[in-house]
């Protein structure tokens, strides 16, 4: 697995160990809610997580582009597929958005390395 795949993955897994200890019931509702709202229903799972990759994105936050970016990729999200979204994400942002395409570009080509 990349360093930078492994590095956000092992950050993200100690921080939300830490959130989730502390037992702040709203925390741990948001992350439930969060969770659930990402499972199969009306729509798809792969629509989902590239609906919460452009959101992500627009709102130029790096760590759910990643979040979005690993979970798209491990269901089945296909290179062309994420630049697509990627692309919708740029035009409905705006060029703010240009760093985080290429940083979402880098992170990808990490997931890929690790096959």
């Amino acid at each position: 697995m990349s360093n930078s795949v492994q590095e956000f993955n092992a950050y993200r897994s100690k921080m939300n160990e830490k959130l989730l200890a502390d037992n702040n019931l709203l925390i741990k509702r948001i992350f439930n809610l969060d969770t659930n709202a990402y499972t199969e229903g009306a729509l798809d799972v792969k629509t989902k997580e590239l609906l919460g990759l452009v959101a992500s994105a627009v709102l130029r936050c790096d760590d759910c582009v990643k979040y979005h970016l690993e979970t798209s990729y491990k269901n089945g999200v296909t290179r062309e597929e994420m630049m697509e979204a990627m692309g919708i994400a740029t035009l409905v942002g705006g060029t703010i958005v240009i760093p985080h395409l290429r940083r979402a570009y880098e992170f990808w080509e990490d997931l890929e390395a690790q096959q």
